[in-house]
């Protein structure tokens, strides 16, 4: 017989709570039983007066919000208040009843602005040292990348600033006179946010962006560090920075710290060697011209001792000029003219030999012996870098929302990034506990009864 049903209803009684309309497996109900906010009343406080104005939304209540926004994917404040209006889960996530109203999107916004990013950090630390106690990061293996986020402007918004102008400015705070070869050239920017310059990769073409800077743990990719600057800043800028980050929310060093080569520089093995952590990162190839000729650089023995070269004649040469990255050594030509390796190391037209040693470069000689002395553990643990970390910024931008800045300026960025691994860690810690719930009602269902016996 086919059935009819009635779709018109005049009112609606419900016995109980909206937690029994929702699946156990649901991500609310899973980030519910590991999520702790009891302490964050204290900790926003001092930002709301004591004995004036109306009352403000409850702290438990607006982070909730923006989490269950996070965790299921809707990022825009509208669209999670229009969806939080009809979704119960949402709604018993935040501890709103059927019939009360929610609050306004804007407040959300007001909200963020009232705290600003350092209490979304003290937010993500508390997550990941609970993920911590938990079990959850070894420290042992520490994976650092970063990654180019979209801003949230239009590429009609991009305007063309005339170098001279800003360098005039730069010249004139140092007492020095602009160099010729940049007269002329323009820079993009971008009117609607500053904040946003301009960035390319491999995958991207050239677009206003920001970088973010993550660290991975190895054990289970729990996020221990999340970072954003400007697309236009190198990938190695704030590495010094966010070692020590990582070091202040964890508690201990990390063993071991792994990056792509771009990290490859003698900066970058200095500074892990003086924290006494290994380096499982590839060296950059040394920059060579198209077209250069004589011997690389590598064939040059530096000796930091004595402050000289010797090249493979065993000639001296002596320190030249300075750079930013490191130190010209040229040769007299006196020893060059006789040289019996002349034809070969000697550049046509030039009358004497000259490299460029770069800043820690013992530091990066080391590192190089140390990349051919890998073997299977070191290719190994590369290799998990690749997909650890570069998966977790796949997962933050396909299902958190984090493809594309979704409000403008640094701190509004800063704080989506912050909320994108806050909420990432609290799956992985939502998961780790139902699989120890498992495994405890597994291990009573086998355990014998004595009184059985």
């Amino acid at each position: 017989m086919l059935g009819r049903k009635e779709r018109g209803q005049q009112e609606l009684f419900i016995t109980g709570s909206l937690r029994g309309l929702i699946p156990d497996d649901h991500v609310l109900v899973r980030v519910d039983q590991v999520l702790d906010l009891g302490w964050l009343r204290a900790e926003v406080a001092d930002l709301y007066c004591a004995d004036n104005g109306r009352s403000g939304i409850d702290p438990e209540v607006a982070m909730r919000l923006m989490l269950a926004g996070f965790l299921l994917g809707i990022v825009q404040d509208r669209r999670l208040m229009r969806e939080a209006q009809v979704n119960l889960a949402i709604r018993w996530f935040v501890g709103y009843a059927l019939h009360e109203a929610l609050p306004d999107h804007s407040s959300l916004t007001r909200i963020r602005q009232r705290w600003g990013a350092d209490v979304f950090r003290q937010i993500f630390i508390h997550v990941v040292r609970q993920c911590q106690a938990a079990g959850l990061i070894s420290t042992e293996t520490v994976h650092i990348d970063a990654s180019l986020i979209r801003a949230n402007v239009s590429m009609d918004a991009l305007v063309s600033r005339h170098l001279d102008a800003v360098e005039a400015a730069h010249d004139d705070a140092n007492g020095a006179e602009r160099d010729a070869r940049t007269s002329g050239k323009f820079k993009k920017l971008c009117r609607t946010d500053p904040d946003a310059t301009m960035a390319t990769s491999s995958k991207a073409p050239l677009r206003p962006a920001y970088k973010q800077h993550t660290a991975v743990d190895d054990f289970a990719g729990v996020v221990v560090d999340v970072e954003i600057v400007t697309g236009e800043e190198h990938d190695t800028g704030r590495f010094d920075e966010r070692l020590e980050a990582i070091e202040a929310t964890l508690g201990v060093t990390p063993g071991r710290i792994t990056a792509d080569r771009l990290y490859g520089i003698g900066r970058i093995y200095a500074a892990l060697e003086d924290r006494r952590i290994a380096a499982v990162i590839p060296p950059l190839r040394a920059p060579r011209r198209k077209g250069a000729q004589g011997f690389p650089t590598e064939r040059f023995k530096f000796d930091p001792h004595h402050d000289v070269v010797r090249c493979p004649a065993r000639r001296r040469l002596t320190p030249r000029n300075v750079t930013k990255s490191g130190q010209w050594y040229r040769a007299d030509r006196h020893d060059c003219a006789r040289c019996p390796l002349k034809a070969q190391c000697l550049p046509r037209g030039a009358p004497s030999r000259r490299v460029h040693i770069v800043t820690n470069h013992a530091a990066i000689l080391r590192a190089r012996r140390k990349r051919l002395a890998w073997g299977k553990d070191g290719h190994a643990i590369y290799t998990r870098h690749r997909w650890r970390v570069e998966g977790t910024h796949g997962t933050a931008k396909t299902l958190h929302g984090l493809a594309r800045a979704i409000r403008r300026g640094l701190e509004n960025m800063r704080i989506q990034a912050l909320l994108t691994a806050i909420a990432m860690n609290l799956k992985k810690l939502a998961a780790a506990m139902m699989l120890l719930l498992c495994s405890i009602i597994e291990m009573r269902a086998v355990r014998p009864n004595p009184a059985a016996a």
